[in-house]
């Protein structure tokens, strides 16, 4: 159970105070960027998971599954009120279904007293809380493995998918080693050409689903992700974009019962 000292809010040292955990062996966007859309009474703590020699293979999110457990367990004892997980295909990586993966959601999070959200699952859910059907999914870097066992989860969530695709079948890049080699980083107006592309593949859908968290550099280098460009994005094609950035922050936002500042996409926005 969670240590008694955390009840008492006048030992913690802030009022809502959230863990994140990432892939290993990437530094990950996702402490810095909730931080950024947060109130400051709002404090982030990030755990690394420690797998050596990672390679970035589906077999090995598999393999380590377990790990998230242990994130949450040491985040509990810390004080965290909620704990979420960055990396879309640890919800497929078992070929678990989304009931599967709620119910190892809902156990970890009684287990340990603290909600533990996981990337891929809050798309679905952010999904349903907008009433969307039919939908396309937007691959962005995700190589074909990736692409097509989140696609699967997508389907058996209940949604309609109108389209699937990555940059190489969009016809941005010519092979997924050259994505590859963008280390998750592309130029800042891939963005609003491969949404618009989607829609012009998919025609008439309730939103876009963004898979893994994809960086586009702005004007003076610094790399952002589609929490800070959705807003914009979304003012371009006409529909609302569920990525798993804003979807894993929405639904941490809505564990704590607080709310983002600033000015966000639709989904976020809804909080405010």
């Amino acid at each position: 159970m969670k240590p008694e000292r955390w009840k008492n809010s006048a030992n913690k040292l802030f009022q809502y105070q959230v863990g994140f955990t990432a892939p290993p062996h990437d530094f990950d966007a996702a402490p810095s960027d909730f931080l950024r859309i947060c109130p400051d009474n709002v404090g982030v703590h990030g755990r690394m998971l420690h797998v050596p020699d990672y390679r970035h293979e589906l077999s090995e999110r598999a393999d380590q599954f377990h790990l998230l457990e242990e994130f949450v367990y040491c985040m509990s004892n810390n004080g965290a009120d909620v704990c979420g997980q960055v990396g879309t295909n640890w919800v497929h990586c078992q070929n678990r279904t989304p009931a599967e993966i709620y119910e190892v959601c809902t156990r970890i999070s009684e287990k340990y007293e603290t909600p533990f959200h996981m990337a891929g699952y809050c798309v679905v859910e952010a999904l349903r809380h907008i009433g969307a059907k039919r939908i396309a999914l937007n691959s962005v870097y995700y190589w074909p493995e990736w692409r097509d066992g989140y696609a699967r989860f997508l389907k058996q969530a209940g949604f309609d998918l109108a389209y699937v695709g990555n940059f190489v079948d969009q016809g941005f890049f010519n092979t997924q080693q050259e994505v590859n080699d963008r280390v998750w980083i592309f130029d800042g107006s891939l963005a609003a050409r491969s949404m618009k592309y989607v829609v012009e593949q998919a025609g008439d859908i309730d939103a876009i689903v963004v898979n893994g968290m994809p960086n586009f550099r702005r004007a003076d280098g610094l790399p952002e992700r589609i929490v800070s460009l959705d807003r914009v994005l979304e003012a371009n094609i006409g529909i609302p974009i569920i990525s798993s950035d804003t979807a894993l922050y929405w639904r941490i936002f809505r564990s704590l019962g607080t709310t983002p500042i600033g000015q966000r996409g639709q989904l976020l926005s809804s909080l405010q």
